[in-house]
């Protein structure tokens, strides 16, 4: 009995110790994340510590939510490097301000600033959160392109048969893309009664998406193309008019269109939801060099081989005030900050700005202490990071 407990003692020693070393191989990431693991998928509703945590590897979490790959090619998009820009401030301190995880600022087609925080580096992966839309709007253009949707003006239930008879009969696809449709939808991402909180927890209905089952049980609140309202919901449908247009995963067709074909440093992912669709208005997972590449693929007019993948016209629709409303504007999926740029953005700090006019790049990954940036005017304050980078191109300019 003596034996036996003595044996006991040394492999319950071995557990422990394997167990310690395991705890280590797993890398800081993860030791990171279980030290305050999030109990489930809605990130509005996370701590700031397991947001920092899970925010770098959202698709390595499959107890929480899946993902399914963007392939990167063969071919590197190589960025030169630039003269340092010299920007007049403490980027360690905007960095610390911003809870920035990675900043990197592209001129002429050259990195003139890169900048890491948060334990994040170069070969990590960030997830975009709505940056993502501003893809998927790229993937509408290229399936006109391809002749897998028609036209603009089609009505988005001709391509999405579950919306038929609900209140999409009436919207057409660039009302979907403008988010102008009129049907009522509640973006307050501080509720968690909020139809941007709760859409994901949708069961899907047989082989429907699920975001099509509850889109379509909402109600219209004005007419179609009258009245902008923020509807991540409706740029989830615009990922299943693509997604059943083309017959494909958006990101293989992504990978196809431009993560491949561009040249992108690396894979990247697409987290998806319960019915194995990519949640389109969200939430691709990436290098932040990945997202400058493509701010300048879409600067340089989205061109592969010397064509673009998007009709002739398209990018100046969609990168232009299509509802002007308020102080800023709305394209196809694409944010109109002032005359002549315009920019992808993410809560919680993520953003692709793009600015043709001084051939400049501005491409950021945070993790702020608010989805929209109110508290301590975070968004603000990045909005005038952004008039310093431009000063500061500016100021070179003129000496």
């Amino acid at each position: 009995m003596g034996k036996l407990i003595k044996g006991l003692g040394y492999s319950i020693v071995g557990l422990i110790v394997l167990a310690g070393l395991g705890y280590w191989a797993i890398g800081p990431d993860w030791r990171a994340l279980l030290k305050d693991p999030p109990s489930g998928n809605d990130v509005l509703f996370w701590s700031q510590g397991q947001r920092e945590a899970g925010f770098r590897m959202m698709d390595e979490i499959p107890m929480i939510i899946q993902s399914r790959k963007i392939p990167a090619g063969d071919q590197v998009h190589e960025l030169g490097t630039g003269e340092p820009l010299d920007l007049g401030m403490d980027i360690d301190a905007l960095m610390e301000e911003q809870n920035h995880a990675a900043l990197v600022i592209i001129h002429d087609g050259k990195i003139r600033l890169e900048k890491y925080g948060l334990g994040f580096g170069p070969e990590g992966r960030w997830t975009s959160f709505s940056v993502a839309k501003s893809l998927t709007s790229t993937l509408v253009g290229a399936a006109i392109k391809d002749g897998y949707i028609e036209s603009l003006d089609d009505k988005v239930s001709d391509y999405i048969e579950g919306l038929q008879g609900s209140p999409y009969d009436d919207v057409a696809i660039h009302e979907l893309l403008t988010m102008t449709s009129g049907v009522g939808w509640n973006e307050d991402y501080e509720d968690p009664n909020s139809d941007v909180a709760n859409f994901l927890q949708q069961v899907p209905e047989g082989d429907e998406a699920a975001i099509v089952t509850y889109m379509k049980g909402l109600s219209r609140a004005h007419p179609p193309g009258e009245v902008w309202n923020h509807s991540t919901g409706e740029t989830n449908l615009i990922g299943v008019l693509v997604n059943e247009a083309t017959g494909r995963p958006l990101a293989e067709y992504l990978s196809e269109k431009v993560w491949a074909a561009y040249g992108m440093q690396q894979d990247a992912s697409w987290l998806i939801g319960p019915d194995e669709r990519e949640i389109s208005g969200c939430c691709i997972q990436a290098a932040t060099r990945d997202f400058a590449r493509f701010g300048q693929f879409i600067m340089d007019g989205a061109m592969i081989d010397g064509e673009s993948i998007v009709p002739d016209g398209y990018l100046d629709l969609a990168t232009s005030n299509q509802t002007h409303e308020g102080d800023e504007g709305y394209g196809y999926q694409w944010w109109i900050t002032s005359p002549g740029t315009f920019e992808a953005r993410g809560i919680f700090g993520q953003g692709i700005f793009i600015d043709p006019g001084r051939r400049l790049i501005i491409a950021s990954n945070s993790n702020w202490t608010t989805a929209i940036g109110y508290r301590d005017g975070e968004g603000q304050k990045r909005a005038e990071f952004y008039r310093a980078v431009q000063a500061a191109i500016d100021s070179e300019s003129a000496s």
